[in-house]
């Protein structure tokens, strides 16, 4: 079989930190560079790449490289109770506190960007374009 079965122990145990949930929610339903999520979340960049790739093995989200810059998205798991339990969550995320300061976060730096040293030459959030700077 060329296809992996998917792990639902690895799916559960993605879910269970706080740090790969803060990723979720700020990822949400745009493709996000890793740029961001260093910048918001305030972690050097190998511990930010290191809960990415967690999320990827464990078939939350995708990447995509783009020059120099690494772009992540969630993707739908192919199982669909994990598939519902996802979009739960995330469901569950938007309206957690702590989850939507960092939110209001990251739309403030993608609207701003040269206010933030890390961010130069970063490419804009794809979904968050329109939203964030049109409420300027």
């Amino acid at each position: 079989m060329a296809k992996r079965t998917f792990n639902v122990e690895r799916f559960f145990q993605a879910l269970g930190d706080n740090t790969r949930l803060r990723l979720l929610n700020l990822i949400g339903e745009q493709e996000l560079c890793v740029c961001y999520f260093v910048e918001i979340l305030g972690h050097p960049q190998p511990k930010i790449s290191r809960h990415l790739a967690y999320l990827r093995s464990a078939g939350i989200v995708s990447a995509r490289r783009e020059g120099k810059w690494m772009h992540y998205r969630i993707v739908t798991p192919p199982h669909i109770g994990a598939a519902q339990i996802l979009r739960q969550t995330l469901d569950w995320l938007r309206e957690d506190r702590a989850m939507q300061a960092d939110r209001a976060k990251l739309s403030k730096a993608c609207c701003s960007p040269e206010k933030f040293t890390s961010l130069e030459g970063a490419p804009l959030p794809t979904a968050i374009t329109e939203v964030c700077c049109e409420a300027r």
